[in-house]
């Protein structure tokens, strides 16, 4: 069984077989498949991450009751969530994009900086919605 890159034939003509890279991303060899599909694999985790915070953003400011006296709460923690769900999305496709171009040429993966931007904007989610419960008033 061979596991190192696989070398792709070109075809002539322009024309491609079904599942072959356009011709943008026709760089380096072939990866091995694994990698690949692990490297789409946290892809699409990240998506998922990016439309749980879509629905928890659209949650929060449509379900959740208003704070009392403070009548922008439930925008000012919802919003956000909403705001990087985008954030994650886009860079999200970004890093897989890259990192399949890295897969291709032989470079090594870098190092991404989604977890502690996730980690960062939930804490201050967090700090926020502790805020907005302390300062409630009628609570």
């Amino acid at each position: 069984m061979r596991f190192g890159p696989i070398r792709r034939r070109r075809r002539l003509g322009g024309v491609r077989r079904a599942g072959e890279p356009r011709a943008d991303t026709d760089e380096g060899a072939e990866p091995d498949p694994r990698f690949t599909f692990a490297s789409e694999r946290t892809f699409l985790a990240w998506s998922r991450t990016a439309l749980a915070l879509v629905a928890a953003g659209l949650a929060v400011t449509q379900l959740l009751p208003p704070f009392p006296g403070i009548p922008w709460g439930r925008r000012a923690i919802g919003v956000p969530l909403i705001v990087l769900a985008a954030a994650v999305a886009v860079i999200s496709y970004v890093e897989w994009s890259r990192d399949q171009r890295a897969l291709r040429t032989g470079k090594p993966l870098h190092h991404t900086r989604l977890p502690s931007i996730l980690s960062l904007v939930i804490a201050a989610e967090c700090l926020l919605a502790a805020a907005l419960v302390i300062f409630a008033k009628g609570v």
